[in-house]
């Protein structure tokens, strides 16, 4: 029996999601009101059997470029089908919506699969590799299924060690209520400028916080003596067995840097994921390099995210990389355009 596109509420949309293998945070209806709130537009587009039960579909997101001669149309971490016969009616309904917001291309971005998960085949799909991506494709997933003390053993001496010191300064880790959240937003400030990187405002982070916790995040936070010192925001769509939870913020204050706080709140974060059966933790997003040139250049180089590779390195992870981000155009002569002044810009 054919599928049929239909408009899914926010619940039945999330409980679809919920039952993917490879469940994505980026595709519940709640990252879609978030970015909505923020400069996108959010869409669904599901396709239903005959009883109405959803069996493919994809979260749409939808932005301009600046001076409006492009417009974005995409799926971050998704979507999803039922069986693999079903994508080519899935990209055809994404296309014909995607078509009917004056979209000049979709981009892709199938993310990370680990384990037994079974990645797409975008280019078999019609997709074509994207030099442009929106989530950093190569990361650091840490195995965290066993024993504390084997995933301890595996880290570098360094990292052990300072989490130990962590532990031993009287720091204190929480989850963090609603207005604790206003007080991470004020140490991503903190952190940004210290770094050479852009935050959201507040509002922003106040809204996740609103959103995702307590069922798919936690905002952990490390406190002494009443002073903040670290934060990360850490999500996982119910995990469960396999499932993979993944940092998706974090910031640290210039105050007591000796008391390695930073390593505490994501000892603390890890924890957090554990206690939800997670399999994975996801360190997102390192520069976009091999592992040897990662491991040659981490020590000269601050700029972009290798600012942070050498604090992830240490954690006894796995250098991994995702699908990346593939595009199909829509409007060919703009797309050729965009591709054209990407190149450019080399």
């Amino acid at each position: 029996m054919p599928l049929k596109p239909i408009t899914p509420t926010p619940a039945a949309w999330d409980e679809f999601v919920r039952a993917q293998p490879n469940a994505h945070l980026l595709q519940l209806s709640a990252w879609g009101g978030l970015k909505s709130a923020f400069g996108w537009a959010a869409e669904r587009v599901a396709l239903a059997d005959g009883s109405g039960k959803i069996r493919a579909g994809a979260q749409v997101l939808y932005k301009a470029f600046p001076g409006k001669l492009f417009y974005l149309a995409y799926v971050p971490m998704g979507g999803y089908v039922s069986d693999d016969s079903e994508w080519p009616v899935l990209w055809s309904a994404v296309r014909a919506a995607a078509l009917r917001r004056r979209a000049t291309f979709i981009k892709w971005e199938p993310g990370l699969f680990l384990g037994d998960d079974q990645p797409p085949q975008p280019e078999a799909m019609g997709f074509r590799l994207s030099p442009q991506t929106v989530q950093p494709p190569r990361t650091v997933a840490i195995d965290i299924r066993d024993d504390e003390q084997v995933i301890l053993a595996r880290m570098n001496q360094g990292t052990r060690r300072k989490i130990r010191q962590s532990q031993k300064a009287g720091i204190r880790y929480v989850e963090a209520s609603a207005a604790d959240a206003v007080r991470f937003a004020a140490l991503m400030q903190q952190t940004g400028e210290r770094n050479g990187f852009g935050v959201h405002g507040a509002n922003y982070y106040r809204m996740a916080h609103a959103l995702f916790t307590p069922r798919d995040a936690a905002l952990v936070l490390a406190e002494h003596e009443g002073d903040l010192l670290a934060g990360v925001f850490v999500a996982s769509v119910d995990g469960g067995e396999g499932r993979q939870a993944y940092y998706l913020y974090g910031a640290s204050s210039d105050l007591k840097r000796d008391l390695m706080a930073s390593y505490g709140v994501q000892w603390a974060a890890i924890q957090w994921a554990r206690a939800r059966g997670c399999a994975w933790y996801d360190l997102w997003g390192i520069p976009d390099e091999e592992e040897a040139t990662l491991e040659e250049q981490f020590q000269a180089r601050d700029d972009g995210l290798w600012g942070v590779y050498g604090f992830k390195r240490g954690w006894g992870g796995q250098v991994v990389r995702g699908l990346g981000a593939w595009d199909k155009p829509i409007i060919t002569p703009f797309y050729a355009l965009y591709r054209w002044m990407l190149s450019r810009q080399k």
